[in-house]
Protein backbone atom coordinates (compact mmCIF):
# COMPACT_ATOMS: atom_id res chain seq x y z
CA UNK A 1 0.00 0.00 0.00
CA UNK A 2 1.40 3.37 -1.01
CA UNK A 3 1.86 6.28 1.37
CA UNK A 4 -0.08 9.52 0.99
CA UNK A 5 3.03 11.27 -0.29
CA UNK A 6 3.51 8.56 -2.94
CA UNK A 7 -0.15 8.87 -4.03
CA UNK A 8 0.27 12.63 -4.40
CA UNK A 9 3.54 12.37 -6.32
CA UNK A 10 2.18 9.92 -8.87
CA UNK A 11 -1.06 11.90 -9.26
CA UNK A 12 0.97 15.03 -10.05
CA UNK A 13 3.30 13.16 -12.43
CA UNK A 14 0.51 11.49 -14.43
CA UNK A 15 -2.00 14.35 -14.50
CA UNK A 16 -0.50 16.15 -17.51
CA UNK A 17 0.05 13.01 -19.64
CA UNK A 18 -3.54 11.97 -18.90
CA UNK A 19 -4.83 15.42 -19.82
CA UNK A 20 -2.85 15.54 -23.06
CA UNK A 21 -4.59 12.36 -24.23
CA UNK A 22 -7.70 14.51 -24.72
CA UNK A 23 -5.99 17.20 -26.83
CA UNK A 24 -6.71 15.63 -30.26
CA UNK A 25 -10.42 15.24 -29.58
CA UNK A 26 -11.27 18.29 -27.45
CA UNK A 27 -8.34 20.70 -27.76
CA UNK A 28 -7.31 22.99 -24.92
CA UNK A 29 -10.70 23.05 -23.12
CA UNK A 30 -10.79 19.24 -22.98
CA UNK A 31 -7.19 19.07 -21.81
CA UNK A 32 -7.84 21.62 -19.06
CA UNK A 33 -11.01 19.81 -17.99
CA UNK A 34 -9.24 16.44 -17.87
CA UNK A 35 -6.34 17.94 -15.92
CA UNK A 36 -8.69 19.57 -13.41
CA UNK A 37 -10.73 16.38 -12.97
CA UNK A 38 -7.63 14.23 -12.48
CA UNK A 39 -6.05 16.62 -9.96
CA UNK A 40 -9.25 17.21 -7.99
CA UNK A 41 -9.98 13.49 -7.95
CA UNK A 42 -6.51 12.55 -6.77
CA UNK A 43 -5.77 15.36 -4.34
CA UNK A 44 -9.16 16.40 -2.88
CA UNK A 45 -11.67 13.61 -3.63
CA UNK A 46 -9.37 10.68 -2.96
CA UNK A 47 -10.62 7.28 -1.79
CA UNK A 48 -8.72 8.02 1.43
CA UNK A 49 -11.27 10.62 2.56
CA UNK A 50 -12.57 7.85 4.85
CA UNK A 51 -9.49 8.35 7.06
CA UNK A 52 -7.71 11.36 8.57
CA UNK A 53 -5.39 11.65 5.56
CA UNK A 54 -3.63 14.24 3.40
CA UNK A 55 -6.71 14.70 1.16
CA UNK A 56 -8.81 15.33 4.27
CA UNK A 57 -6.36 17.95 5.51
CA UNK A 58 -6.36 19.68 2.11
CA UNK A 59 -9.96 20.68 2.74
CA UNK A 60 -8.70 22.91 5.57
CA UNK A 61 -11.53 24.14 7.81
CA UNK A 62 -14.04 22.49 5.46
CA UNK A 63 -12.61 19.07 6.36
CA UNK A 64 -15.29 18.96 9.03
CA UNK A 65 -17.78 18.32 6.18
CA UNK A 66 -16.16 14.91 5.64
CA UNK A 67 -16.43 13.73 9.26
CA UNK A 68 -19.84 12.04 8.80
CA UNK A 69 -18.50 10.31 5.67
CA UNK A 70 -15.53 9.07 7.65
CA UNK A 71 -17.75 7.87 10.49
CA UNK A 72 -20.13 6.03 8.16
CA UNK A 73 -17.47 4.15 6.19
CA UNK A 74 -14.58 2.12 7.41
CA UNK A 75 -11.31 2.41 5.51
CA UNK A 76 -11.14 0.47 2.24
CA UNK A 77 -14.84 -0.36 2.42
CA UNK A 78 -16.92 -1.40 -0.55
CA UNK A 79 -18.41 2.10 -0.79
CA UNK A 80 -15.14 4.02 -0.68
CA UNK A 81 -12.57 1.85 -2.47
CA UNK A 82 -14.55 0.30 -5.31
CA UNK A 83 -14.07 1.54 -8.87
CA UNK A 84 -16.97 3.75 -10.03
CA UNK A 85 -18.97 3.18 -6.82
CA UNK A 86 -16.40 4.97 -4.67
CA UNK A 87 -16.15 8.07 -6.86
CA UNK A 88 -19.91 8.20 -7.38
CA UNK A 89 -20.42 7.88 -3.62
CA UNK A 90 -18.01 10.71 -2.84
CA UNK A 91 -19.65 12.96 -5.45
CA UNK A 92 -23.13 12.07 -4.17
CA UNK A 93 -22.03 12.76 -0.59
CA UNK A 94 -20.56 16.12 -1.62
CA UNK A 95 -23.76 16.95 -3.52
CA UNK A 96 -25.86 16.08 -0.47
CA UNK A 97 -23.68 18.28 1.75
CA UNK A 98 -24.02 21.17 -0.70
CA UNK A 99 -27.79 20.65 -0.80
CA UNK A 100 -28.06 20.74 3.00
CA UNK A 101 -25.81 23.81 3.20
CA UNK A 102 -27.84 25.62 0.56
CA UNK A 103 -31.03 24.85 2.50
CA UNK A 104 -29.52 26.04 5.77
CA UNK A 105 -28.00 29.19 4.31
CA UNK A 106 -31.02 30.11 2.17
CA UNK A 107 -32.50 32.42 4.85
CA UNK A 108 -29.19 34.34 4.86
CA UNK A 109 -29.44 35.08 1.14
CA UNK A 110 -27.45 32.15 -0.27
CA UNK A 111 -28.69 30.60 -3.52
CA UNK A 112 -31.15 27.79 -2.93
CA UNK A 113 -31.06 24.21 -4.19
CA UNK A 114 -33.11 25.13 -7.28
CA UNK A 115 -30.42 27.61 -8.36
CA UNK A 116 -27.68 25.01 -7.95
CA UNK A 117 -29.67 22.43 -9.90
CA UNK A 118 -30.37 24.95 -12.67
CA UNK A 119 -26.66 25.85 -12.87
CA UNK A 120 -25.66 22.16 -13.01
CA UNK A 121 -28.26 21.46 -15.70
CA UNK A 122 -27.05 24.41 -17.77
CA UNK A 123 -23.42 23.33 -17.40
CA UNK A 124 -24.37 19.81 -18.54
CA UNK A 125 -26.39 21.16 -21.47
CA UNK A 126 -23.70 23.55 -22.73
CA UNK A 127 -20.50 21.66 -21.92
CA UNK A 128 -21.40 17.97 -21.75
CA UNK A 129 -18.12 16.66 -23.30
CA UNK A 130 -16.02 18.73 -20.89
CA UNK A 131 -18.03 17.59 -17.87
CA UNK A 132 -17.69 13.97 -18.99
CA UNK A 133 -13.94 14.35 -19.45
CA UNK A 134 -13.64 15.87 -15.97
CA UNK A 135 -15.60 12.92 -14.52
CA UNK A 136 -13.38 10.47 -16.41
CA UNK A 137 -10.34 12.26 -14.98
CA UNK A 138 -11.78 12.03 -11.48
CA UNK A 139 -12.37 8.29 -11.89
CA UNK A 140 -8.96 7.71 -13.52
CA UNK A 141 -7.24 9.27 -10.51
CA UNK A 142 -9.28 7.02 -8.20
CA UNK A 143 -8.16 3.98 -10.23
CA UNK A 144 -4.56 5.16 -9.96
CA UNK A 145 -4.98 5.35 -6.19
CA UNK A 146 -6.54 1.87 -5.96
CA UNK A 147 -3.83 0.33 -8.16
CA UNK A 148 -1.13 1.93 -6.01
CA UNK A 149 -2.75 0.36 -2.96
CA UNK A 150 -2.10 -2.99 -4.63
CA UNK A 151 -5.64 -4.18 -5.02
CA UNK A 152 -8.29 -2.28 -6.91
CA UNK A 153 -11.01 -4.26 -5.21
CA UNK A 154 -11.88 -3.43 -1.59
CA UNK A 155 -12.26 -5.74 1.38
CA UNK A 156 -15.48 -7.67 1.36
CA UNK A 157 -18.11 -6.56 3.87
CA UNK A 158 -17.97 -8.45 7.15
CA UNK A 159 -21.13 -10.41 6.36
CA UNK A 160 -19.57 -11.81 3.20
CA UNK A 161 -16.27 -12.88 4.73
CA UNK A 162 -15.80 -16.56 5.50
CA UNK A 163 -14.24 -16.07 8.90
CA UNK A 164 -17.23 -14.01 10.07
CA UNK A 165 -19.66 -16.77 9.04
CA UNK A 166 -17.56 -19.43 10.74
CA UNK A 167 -17.36 -17.48 13.98
CA UNK A 168 -21.07 -16.66 13.84
CA UNK A 169 -22.05 -20.26 13.16
CA UNK A 170 -19.79 -21.48 15.95
CA UNK A 171 -21.25 -19.02 18.45
CA UNK A 172 -24.81 -20.01 17.55
CA UNK A 173 -24.05 -23.71 17.92
CA UNK A 174 -22.37 -23.20 21.27
CA UNK A 175 -25.37 -21.31 22.57
CA UNK A 176 -27.62 -24.25 21.75
CA UNK A 177 -25.32 -26.62 23.60
CA UNK A 178 -23.90 -28.28 20.51
CA UNK A 179 -20.23 -28.73 19.84
CA UNK A 180 -18.45 -28.19 16.59
CA UNK A 181 -16.73 -31.22 15.08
Amino acid sequence: MASGRHHDRLTLQLSLPFALLWWPALGFPGTASALAGFLVGGLWLSPDLDTPSRPSRRWGPLAVLWLPYRRLLRHRSLLSHTPLIGSAGRLAYLGAVLLVLSLLLRPLGAPGPANGLAAATELWRLHRPLVLVALVGLEASAWLHLLQDGDPMPKRPRLLRRSWWRRRRGLRWRRKGRRRH
